[in-house]
């Protein structure tokens, strides 16, 4: 529960104040004017939150962890990729009504528009990059490869966060209001991966053993 609790009652409090024009916007621009350096580097980072660079990684991780389910003969194999698959498609069916709900004006280094809350380029990069994560995680058995792999994560989407502020693409509170959008697809993800790796371990331990009996 706290991990939808917190990021609902998060999200739904910025939305509040990006709605209602509140202080946090006011420290938000601020943030906004104080952090934002257009150059090619903050450009590249922000690229990494494209729909053409951070979906077909996912596309990647699916195809591997379902491959890697059904050879293992595991039951609703095909369930962990299909979470996966479902939170990046809901990025833009929940992204885009809440942009022309929100009508929020871009900062002053793009051209003048409005539909900026939340980021849809932090939603992409956090729901593609962590459910790849959290779906790779029950295929890789080395520690170090894991903890290797949530760096990574991690970097990509800081790196595609702060590349969005730096370069004047969103508002740092757009940035964060997806963060807690994407938490809550992902807990979800993380939430059927478990349950599947679970089910797999019981059936695994009711196995009988080839000699006879249950495995000691």
């Amino acid at each position: 529960m706290l991990l939808l609790g917190l990021p609902v009652l998060l999200f739904a409090l910025i939305t509040w104040q990006v709605v209602a024009d509140g202080p946090l916007v006011g420290v938000d621009e601020r943030l906004s004017r104080a952090l934002v350096r257009p150059d090619r580097l903050s450009e590249l980072l922000a690229d990494l939150g494209n729909v053409q660079v951070a979906v077909p990684v996912l596309a990647v991780a699916l195809a591997y962890v379902a491959w890697q389910g059904r050879a293992r003969g595991a039951d609703r194999w095909w369930l962990p990729p299909l979470a996966g698959a479902l939170a990046m498609a809901l990025v833009p069916a929940l992204v885009a009504p809440l942009k022309a709900w929100t009508d929020r004006p871009g900062t002053p280094a793009v051209p003048p528009a409005v539909g900026y809350y939340p980021s849809g380029h932090t939603a992409t990069a956090l729901v593609a990059y962590g459910a790849a994560t959290l779906l790779l995680f029950g295929a890789l058995r080395s520690p170090a490869v894991r903890r290797a792999l949530v760096v990574l994560c991690a970097l990509l989407v800081l790196g595609a966060s702060y590349g969005l502020v730096r370069r004047g693409y969103h508002w740092p509170l757009d940035v964060v209001g997806s963060w807690c959008l994407g938490a809550v697809l992902l807990a979800g993800v993380w939430r059927v991966a478990e349950v599947g790796r679970t089910a797999g371990v019981r059936r695994t331990a009711a196995r009988p053993h080839p000699g006879g009996g249950q495995p000691k």
